[in-house]
């Protein structure tokens, strides 16, 4: 590559976000390799070989000054006059152009200009001709919400901008007003046991779980993503890994809460008979989520009701008919692009158990608009309506939830994972937006010497923002809908990404930038439209100016116990936590309090070889080491329950209670309670790195719901919150 052709290489790179370096956990600084930046715009779809390096810069430079004004124009409310940039052939700069404001509540204004009088920012040309960029000022504030702004040159086609304007920070609600802490529990829903679910949590446990929460002075439940998974292979059970993160997993349903349950004779008399029954309470009885065996048994009768709903209400046009026919067309084409692929992706895997995803499926399909696959919508209608009515009874059951707990005062927390599977129904639905040749990632931490793959697409920028964050703005719609707080997992994802090229290791990705301004704002006006207060997963390696640019916008962080110590590995007293976080003991992704007391994660990763006998042993020092420096806080505060060993390798209930008392002293907004820990479950919820050599997403707790209000160690539990005034 010659000098010229790299520099163009650079601009080039830069000018899509990619990174020049990064420096790492350790503060080692690594320069982005040219085979990496020439295999990330090859996966952005900039170019497609190193010849059109020069071609694809040209073409990017001269597109805004074509295009007029940006697709986007992203602002603050209270930061008027607003600037909107907009670019004109200088020939036609003294005539008169036209312009149009639509709000989005239906209001329209208009006027007229000339772009020679107003303020000039640049000038460029192209082809011989002369284009003037100039600033167009709006004076005025104008409401929160996507509105669309328009001019028309009296020459040539006319260009718009969506003007999305956004409010200073993100929405609080009155529970956490002044200086107020409140406590709640985090649960994975399927790893609810109850006497009447069929072997996974579901809404109806939730709802319960919900008033359990209440009772005992609780103000959140806390989930993990509640995203639609793979219906077609229901053991790919990982809720960051979705097929869409816009609708919902229906194997969350009570089948037995669901109207047409009570109008079905057939469907009553087949869950009654005694071989389904015992099926259940076998599904009920294991350690592990059994999920094929769970989703036979829903399937089974989902089907059954779902012909009863076609034939009772949709051809005869009931009242619930009705209800479902509104949802459909308030979900739009999403929805029916979602069903559409569910039904596809069903009868492929059926064909060929091989087609997993839409990349494996016949080419004319794989188009959304595709006349193949409009067709195929026509000949499966009942196959595509089936999966559309799926969805409105998780809406329903969901929606219930909420409701529920806004009656007993109790915030739904929702989690919003960080992309989707790139087989799945999400980026069949948007395949410009997303890399597909490209994987999310993490460079080398003390925890992954190697870095981390995640494979999951991202989404690429500029295509992001030429879609005027459509697809970013309707996520969070579709979250936030059900949920009083939403957790926003990897929030750094808001300033940057670790990109990785498909078939390269983590050492050969680095960063890609995104419009942190731009994405926050609108993150901040959904979160305002719907009420719903915003939690940023901010662990890990997270760049200041992200944390300067969240905490002002009313982000929560998040705090966990193990991570937050001195620099001489002191664990920190509670005053020195934030008042804006959310704290915590630890996460689906960490040991349980019980398996990191006795050390149970680290004998996996002995089980699974990935430590030599001198890594185990330097561990295992390391853990007894925190043990004994996390007792010596309790001590500072006067916590240490009497008589224990400071070698001591078994988590009590007394040490338990004493460590979340601890924690519950902080000033942190928000303090989160695992129920493993309550528990005294050891085997965590994830151990990230693995897939079939951990059962990951599928061990349940080891209490039923039903009796939660008489397990001890809850009832202390709750009593110390109420003691370190938690209480709500």
């Amino acid at each position: 590559m010659t000098r010229e052709e790299r520099e163009t290489l650079l601009r080039l790179a830069r000018a899509v976000g990619i990174a020049d370096a990064y420096h790492d956990l350790w503060g080692q600084l690594h320069t982005t390799p040219d085979e990496t930046r020439i295999a990330l715009l090859q996966a952005m779809g900039v170019i497609t070989t190193e010849t059109d390096l020069t071609e694809a810069l040209t073409e990017h430079e001269r597109r805004p000054w074509l295009e007029g004004l940006d697709p986007v124009t992203v602002v603050q409310q209270s930061c008027a006059p607003y600037r909107i940039p907009y670019r004109c052939a200088e020939t036609l700069a003294d005539q008169t152009h036209r312009w149009t404001l639509w709000l989005e509540r239906g209001a329209m204004r208009q006027g007229e200009f000339p772009p020679a009088v107003m303020e000039i920012g640049g000038r460029r040309e192209i082809d011989g001709q002369g284009y003037l960029e100039v600033a167009f000022y709006w004076h005025e504030p104008l409401p929160l919400g996507e509105h669309l702004f328009r001019i028309e040159p009296p020459a040539g086609p006319p260009c718009q901008t969506r003007l999305i304007v956004t409010p200073p920070r993100c929405h609080t609600p009155e529970l956490l007003a002044g200086e107020r802490r409140v406590w709640g529990i985090a649960l994975q829903l399927y790893a609810l046991r109850s006497e009447r679910n069929w072997g996974m949590g579901d809404f109806t446990d939730l709802a319960r779980a919900i008033a359990i929460a209440a009772d005992v002075g609780a103000a959140v439940v806390g989930l993990n993503p509640l995203h639609a998974l793979h219906a077609h292979d229901p053991t790919q059970a990982s809720p960051y890994s979705p097929s869409s993160r816009r609708f919902l997993n229906p194997l969350y349903l009570d089948v037995e809460a669901i109207p047409e349950f009570a109008e079905c004779a057939q469907a009553q008399r087949e869950v009654a008979e005694p071989r389904f029954q015992h099926s259940l309470e076998a599904l009920r009885a294991t350690a592990w989520v059994d999920y094929a065996a769970v989703a036979e048994r829903k399937t089974f009768i989902l089907e059954r009701l779902f012909a009863h709903f076609r034939d009772h209400h949709l051809a005869r046009d009931t009242p619930r008919a009705a209800a479902y026919r509104n949802h459909l067309a308030e979900q739009g084409e999403a929805l029916k692009h979602f069903a559409v692929h569910q039904a596809l992706q069903w009868h492929w895997h059926r064909l060929d158990a091989r087609a997993w995803g839409w990349p494996a499926w016949p080419e004319s399909f794989r188009d959304p608009a595709s006349p193949a696959v409009d067709a195929f919508a026509a000949t499966h209608a009942d196959e595509v309506q089936y999966h559309a009515w799926l969805q409105w009874l998780a809406h329903e059951q969901l929606a219930a939830c909420m409701r529920h707990g806004e009656e007993r005062g109790v915030l739904l927390y929702l989690d919003l994972a960080l992309s989707a599977d790139r087989g799945g129904a999400d980026t069949w639905m948007h395949q410009g937006v997303y890399a597909l040749s490209a994987s999310i990632g993490a460079p080398a931490d003390d925890f992954n010497p190697a870095g981390q793959d995640w494979g999951l697409p991202p989404w690429i920028p500029d295509r992001l923002r030429h879609a005027a964050y459509a697809p970013f703005a309707e996520t969070l719609c579709a979250n936030m809908r059900h949920g009083a707080v939403l957790r926003f997992d990897h929030v750094m994802a808001l300033m940057r990404l670790f990109w990785i090229p498909s078939g390269r290791k983590p050492a050969e990705g680095t960063y890609v930038h995104y419009p942190l301004h731009d994405l926050l704002g609108i993150l901040a006006l959904h979160s305002v439209q719907q009420a719903c207060l915003v939690v940023g997963e901010d662990l890990g390696t997270v760049p200041d100016e992200l944390r300067a640019a969240l905490a002002p916008k009313g982000v929560l962080s998040i705090r966990l116990l193990p991570f937050e110590r001195t620099g001489d590995g002191e664990f920190k007293s509670p005053s020195s936590y934030p008042r804006q976080a959310v704290v915590a003991i630890g996460s689906h992704d960490l040991p349980t309090l019980a398996g990191y007391w006795k050390g149970t994660d680290l004998s996996v990763r002995q089980r699974l070889g990935w430590l030599t006998e001198q890594a185990q042993g330097q561990l295992q020092a390391e853990r007894q080491y925190l043990r004994e420096r996390l007792l010596t806080a309790l001590a500072r505060e006067g916590l240490l329950p009497p008589g224990l060993e400071p070698s001591a390798d078994a988590m009590t209930p007394s040490l338990m209670l004493a460590i979340h008392e601890y924690v519950a002293r902080t000033p942190a907004a928000v303090m989160m309670v695992q129920m493993e820990d309550v528990f005294g479950q050891t085997e965590q919820v994830n151990f990230p790195g693995t897939s079939t050599e951990y059962p990951n997403w599928r061990i349940k707790l080891p209490v039923v719901l039903e009796g939660w209000t008489t397990e001890p160690n809850f009832l202390a539990l709750a009593e110390r919150m109420r003691r370190a005034g938690r209480a709500r």
